[in-house]
C-alpha cells in the first residue's frame, strides 16, 4: 500500500477529509514481541543480525506450468555459473545450469553480488524431490520440494506482507524503526511474523502447491532494503512452496525485485524498474500477474491476451493485481486503488477472467459477481513525485485531458471536491451479477478478493460506508490469509486469520463458483 501521510502534531488518529477518505493508518499493528511466544521471539532477536545481512536466501517461484520451478538467488562477488543440484534422490543430484548478472551495489550497500536465475524441468505430480544451490562454489544445505496432485491445486493466497511497514509502532519502552540493515527492527517484528503466519497456513493445509502474494512483499520504496527481503525469503515454509509474487508499489521503483524473483513468461509489458506483467498455468488454472503500478493498461491487455493465447484452454484465469479496484479499505478503495477500475474491468469482462486477487488495502473483503456496465467511462492514471522515489498519491490524472484530480481535498475547496465527486461517480462502472449467495453456477462477471496483511504490519480501517458491490468485509486486526482449493469444475476460497494466542479462525464462509460448462 502506498505511504501513508500524517499530517504533522496528529498521531495515527482517522480523519475524514473531502468526500470521507483519510491518508492515516491505525494504531493497530502485529507486536511480535507480544504475540509470538517469548522462547521463539527471543530466538528469532538473537539471530537478527545474521538473518538481516544474508542476501543469499533462495526464493522459489512457480515455472512456466506446473512441469517447472523457478530458482533465484544470490551469490557474492562477480557473476559466475549457477547451478541448482535437483532430483528424487538426495544422494544422487543432478545439475542443472542458469544465468547470472550483477545486482546494483548501492542496493546492497556497496558489496558486490551476483542474482543467479535457474529452472528445473520435467517434474511430475505427487513426487518428492530433493535440491540444493551453489554459492560461490559451496554447495547448500539440501532441501525437499514436493509437488501435489495437478488436477486438485491448494493455493495460499495472502496480502501485503510489506516487511518493515511497523515503523513508528510502540515495542518495548521505544518504537520500531526501520533504519538499513540490522538497525531496521521494524523488519525484525514483520519478518517473525510473516514466518508466524506461513507456519500456521502451510500446518493448517499441507498439501499446499504453491503460494499467490498480492504485492508489497517490503515496504521501502525506492531505497535499498536487502534486509527486508533476507526477512521476507527466511521463513522455513519458503523452502519448500514456490511463491508466485505481484509486483506492489513499494516493491515497484528498484530492480532489487527482479534479481529476487525468477518470474515465469514474462512479458515485457506494464513494466516499472521491478519488472512487469507475467503468467503461468498451473493444473487447471490460468495466473496472470499483473504490474498495476505501471498504469499503461494497453500494454497489460496485451499481456492477458498472451497468456490466454498461450493457454487457451485452461478451465479457471485468475489475474492478481496489487490495487484493488474493487476494495473497502479506508485509505485506498475510494481513491488510488480503484484508479483502474473503469479500464480493467471491461478487458477482464473480455478475456472472461473469473477472479481477481487483490491486495494494497490492509482489509479483507469479497466482492459479488461483477462486470462492467457497457458504458463510456474516463480513464486515469498516477505519475511519480519529483524526486521519482514514489508516487504521488494526492492527485488522479485525467488521461485524455491531463487534468488532476485531488484525491483529499482542503475542507471547503469547493471546485476540487466536487471534481472528486465526478471522478467517483464516473467509477461507478460495474453491474451486479449477484449477490449473499456463498456458490454460484456458471456466473457473468468476476469475483474481486482484497487480502488483508498476512504479517499484521499495518492495518487500515474498512470504510465508514460499504459499497453495495462489496459481499463481504472484516477487519479484526489480526495476520490472516485466504486457502484456495481448485479442480477442474470448482473454484473455493476460504478466509482464516491467526489469534495472538494462535488460534485460526475463518473470518467468511467460503465461497465456491461451479462451472457446468
Amino acid at each position: 500500500m502506498k505511504k501513508t501521510k500524517i499530517v504533522a502534531g496528529m498521531l495515527a488518529a482517522v480523519l475524514a477529509l473531502g468526500a470521507g477518505s483519510v491518508w492515516a493508518a491505525t494504531e493497530h499493528y502485529n507486536d511480535s514481541s507480544a504475540v509470538g511466544g517469548s522462547d521463539a521471539w527471543n530466538a528469532y532477536v538473537a539471530n537478527w543480525d545474521s538473518l538481516a545481512t544474508d542476501f543469499t536466501k533462495v526464493s522459489l517461484t512457480p515455472g512456466s506450468d506446473a512441469s517447472q520451478l523457478n530458482f533465484a538467488w544470490y551469490s557474492a562477488g562477480a557473476t559466475g555459473s549457477p547451478v541448482v543440484y535437483w532430483g528424487t534422490d538426495p544422494a544422487n543430484l543432478q545439475t542443472v545450469g542458469g544465468t547470472s548478472a550483477r545486482v546494483d551495489p548501492s542496493l546492497t550497500g556497496g558489496a558486490d553480488y551476483s542474482y543467479n536465475y535457474v529452472t528445473v524441468t520435467g517434474l511430475q505430480e505427487n513426487t518428492t524431490y530433493y535440491y540444493a544451490v551453489s554459492k560461490n562454489g559451496v554447495a547448500s544445505d539440501v532441501e525437499m520440494y514436493q509437488t501435489r496432485d495437478f488436477d486438485h491445486v491448494k493455493i495460499l493466497y495472502v496480502g501485503d506482507p510489506q516487511i518493515g511497514a511497523s515503523k513508528g509502532q510502540p515495542q518495548g519502552e521505544g518504537k520500531l524503526v526501520a533504519d538499513s540493515g540490522t538497525a531496521n527492527t521494524a523488519a525484525r517484528n514483520d519478518g517473525f511474523a510473516w514466518n508466524r503466519t506461513l507456519q500456521y497456513a502451510a500446518t493448517q493445509t499441507p498439501d499446499l502447491s504453491f503460494v499467490i502474494s498480492a504485492g508489497d512483499q517490503v515496504n521501502k520504496t525506492g531505497k535499498a532494503k536487502e534486509e527486508e527481503y533476507a526477512a521476507y525469503l527466511a521463513p522455513e515454509v519458503l523452502k519448500h512452496l514456490a511463491v508466485a509474487t505481484t509486483i506492489g508499489n513499494h516493491d515497484s521503483l528498484n530492480p532489487d525485485y527482479s534479481y529476487h524473483f525468477n518470474n515465469p513468461n514474462t512479458t515485457g509489458l506494464g513494466t516499472t524498474e521491478a519488472g512487469g506483467d507475467y503468467y503461468f498455468t498451473y493444473g487447471n488454472g490460468l495466473f496472470i500477474m499483473l504490474n498495476t503500478n505501471n498504469y499503461n493498461v494497453a500494454e497489460h491487455r496485451q499481456a492477458i491476451a498472451q497468456a490466454v493465447e498461450s493457454f487457451p484452454d485452461t478451465a479457471w484465469r485468475v489475474v492478481t493485481i496489487h490495487q484493488d479496484i474493487y476494495g473497502t479499505g479506508l485509505d485506498h478503495s475510494d481513491t488510488d486503488g480503484m484508479i483502474l477500475r473503469t479500464q480493467l474491468t471491461p478487458i477482464f469482462d473480455e478475456y472472461d477472467i473469473d477472479v481477481v486477487l487483490q491486495g494494497h488495502d490492509h482489509t479483507y473483503s469479497r466482492s459479488k459477481i461483477l462486470y462492467g456496465d457497457g458504458q463510456t467511462h474516463g480513464s486515469y492514471s498516477f505519475s511519480l513525485n519529483e524526486a521519482g522515489d514514489d508516487y504521488d498519491w494526492d492527485h488522479a490524472y485525467n488521461n485524455v485531458t491531463g487534468e488532476s484530480v485531488t484525491l483529499a481535498p482542503e475542507e471547503g475547496d469547493t471546485a476540487a471536491e466536487a471534481a472528486l465527486a465526478a471522478f467517483n461517480e464516473d467509477n461507478r462502472c460495474y453491474t451486479i451479477e449477484s449477490a449473499n449467495q456463498s456458490t454460484v453456477t456458471d456466473p457473468k462477471g468476476t469475483l474481486y478478493m482484497t487480502a488483508n496483511s498476512a504479517s499484521g504490519s499495518k492495518y487500515y480501517e474498512l470504510i465508514s460506508s460499504q459499497q453495495d458491490y462489496i459481499a463481504n468485509r472484516s477487519q479484526n486486526w489480526l495476520p490472516s490469509y485466504s486457502v484456495i482449493d481448485m479442480t477442474a469444475n470448482q473454484f473455493s476460497i476460504a478466509t482464516y486469520q491467526v489469534t495472538d494466542g494462535g488460534n485460526i479462525e475463518q473470518i467468511d464462509s467460503a465461497f465456491t463458483i461451479v462451472k457446468t460448462r
